[in-house]
């Protein structure tokens, strides 16, 4: 019984001192509504977690391990977002919006060497976005993901039919998604794949393989179909000085 104990204790936070802090401030100001509970919480959630200026969170916000959480300034937690960290953590970067029922989940249990999620700047991630970072998952600045989108940084093994795959471990290579791309609604991101810079991922495609930057991929499993910086040059052709400049997609200016 004592050791179940432990382990739950330690799936919530980092020792019994941790988690006694850590339970006392979320049931005192993590349920308080509206524009008093968000004041409350961007003072009082620094006891507990690492906050850059203040964020708002908004209350019913699940957090286990929060010592393992970074926010950077005016991250925006909106109303059933949980983040579950461990160790290695997870960091949000400034200007960050997370909106409601969206879960960054990194329960190290298996001890994979590199579980985190790290996500930039001015990134948003639409609702019910699933991310599973024990294979880890970066994501660079200003990457949109719509709504149900799911980054998954591991893999069950099943290549042994005289075995539960339950019992067979997983594989987790991790995930990489590049500044300024956007994965639409329902899409499904596979570990071990990049996605780079100012790509498109379409609704509900199944990403298992590298995505080129300012490419569009679509399907289940998704492939290429056309480069954005194609049908941009097409766009603004008219416009296009023909001597002494060189010409950078509409996606990437300043």
């Amino acid at each position: 019984m004592l050791e179940r104990v432990r382990y739950y204790i330690d799936g919530q936070e980092a020792g019994v001192g941790h988690y006694m802090l850590q339970e006392v401030v979320l049931a005192l100001f993590g349920w308080v509504p509206s524009l008093v509970g968000i004041g409350l919480r961007a003072v009082f959630y620094k006891l507990i977690m690492s906050i850059d200026g203040y964020a708002a969170i908004e209350h019913g916000v699940r957090l286990r391990r929060c010592s393992g959480i970074k926010l950077g300034r005016n991250v925006y937690l909106d109303y059933g977002v949980y983040l579950h960290a461990m160790p290695q953590g997870i960091e949000i970067g400034d200007d960050t919006f997370i909106m409601h029922n969206s879960e960054l989940h990194v329960f190290n249990f298996r001890d994979l060497p590199h579980a985190f999620i790290k996500i930039g700047r001015r990134c948003f991630l639409g609702e019910g976005t699933v991310i599973r970072g024990q294979g880890g998952v970066t994501m660079e600045d200003a990457v949109l993901t719509g709504p149900g989108v799911q980054i998954l940084a591991m893999q069950h093994n099943y290549a042994d039919p005289s075995l539960p795959v339950a019992d067979q471990g997983i594989t987790a290579d991790g995930i990489v998604i590049e500044e300024g791309s956007w994965i639409a609604a329902g899409a499904i991101v596979l570990d071990g794949v990049r996605i780079g810079r100012g790509a498109v991922i379409g609704a509900n495609a199944v990403v298992t393989k590298d995505v080129p930057p300012c490419s569009v991929a679509v399907g289940a499993p998704a492939r290429v179909i056309r480069s954005v910086e194609d049908k941009e040059k097409d766009f603004y052709a008219a416009s296009i000085p023909t001597t002494g400049t060189k010409w950078v997609p509409f996606a990437l200016r300043e």
